[in-house]
């Protein structure tokens, strides 16, 4: 029996699928199209596309844990409900979820309602699940490091409420450790929600010092124009996109993105190493340019 892990070739997914070809798992990577990806040795690629239900089928045959991620689409929520509902008629009993942070408070964000439907499905049917929600991804600013660099600019409006980034890295070892933790465990595992959050609530302002420190030159906050971010995204990518990410921008300005007391102690006992700070992703990725 084998873990099989939706999302395989995004940036969480190809972190998992090789965090657990390492830890010695037998992995399976589901693909839309073969051979658009190389994997991990002992990796299996498992093609299926989750509108499909005669594929999914297939695909979740032979699994005894599965890695759920679903990408920001119009049809996300039908696309993780058909796979939850296929994977229980599979008798799949070991789930691993990627949620998102206060999924329950961004009502009107439409990728954060939708996971949120998708945890109730979670526990209104009591599925032996981990769900995981992470905060923003300290990789989501790679988009704008050019903007920022080549502008002194950091044009993301996160405003002042506190942000807890996470580096996507440890999103990866917290869903290994979770996976492995069911896949291993000789009965179902009782359900379980963990937040996942990095080690500090950063502001616009505090970021755009982290840059101006790193690049040694000042870097200003663009400020809190929802509305202007829209219209930068609308220009290059799907307008109903463009719209959620104005409508989470506003949510994380009104509500932030930080934990419980308590969590990242938490998380940094289950992937045993400290989590990783926003100043040092950001030396990182200045030093691969």
């Amino acid at each position: 029996m084998s873990i099989l892990v939706i999302g395989a070739t995004g940036t969480i997914g190809s972190l998992i699928t090789q965090g657990l070809a390492s830890a010695g798992a037998e992995v399976k990577a589901l693909v839309r199209q073969p051979g658009k990806r190389s994997f991990p040795v002992g990796v299996t690629e498992v093609v299926a596309d989750l509108t499909d239900v005669s594929s999914m089928r297939g695909a979740l045959s032979s699994v005894r844990t599965l890695f759920l991620l679903n990408a920001v689409t119009p049809d996300e929520v039908t696309q993780a409900l058909i796979t939850l509902n296929l994977a229980r008629e599979a008798g799949i009993e070991r789930i691993v979820y990627l949620s998102v942070i206060h999924a329950d408070k961004f009502t009107n964000v439409p990728h954060f309602t939708g996971k949120h439907t998708v945890e109730r499905m979670i526990e209104s049917f009591d599925i032996p699940a981990t769900i995981l929600r992470p905060a923003y991804f300290m990789q989501n600013e790679l988009m704008v490091q050019q903007t920022i660099q080549d502008y002194s600019v950091y044009p993301m409006p996160i405003g002042s409420s506190g942000v807890s980034m996470i580096d996507a890295r440890d999103i990866a070892d917290v869903a290994v450790a979770e996976l492995l933790r069911r896949d291993q465990a000789s009965s179902a595992l009782n359900r379980v929600t963990l937040e996942l959050v990095g080690p500090q609530a950063l502001t616009g302002t505090s970021v755009a010092k982290i840059w101006s420190s790193v690049l040694g030159r000042d870097i200003a906050y663009g400020g809190d124009d929802v509305a202007a971010f829209e219209g930068q995204l609308a220009s290059y990518g799907p307008t109903w996109l463009a719209y959620d990410m104005r409508l989470m921008m506003a949510g994380i300005q009104k509500f932030g993105m930080q934990a419980t007391e308590g969590t990242v102690a938490r998380l940094e006992t289950i992937i045993g190493h400290p989590l990783r700070t926003y100043e040092n992703f950001v030396r990182e990725a200045i030093a691969e340019v």
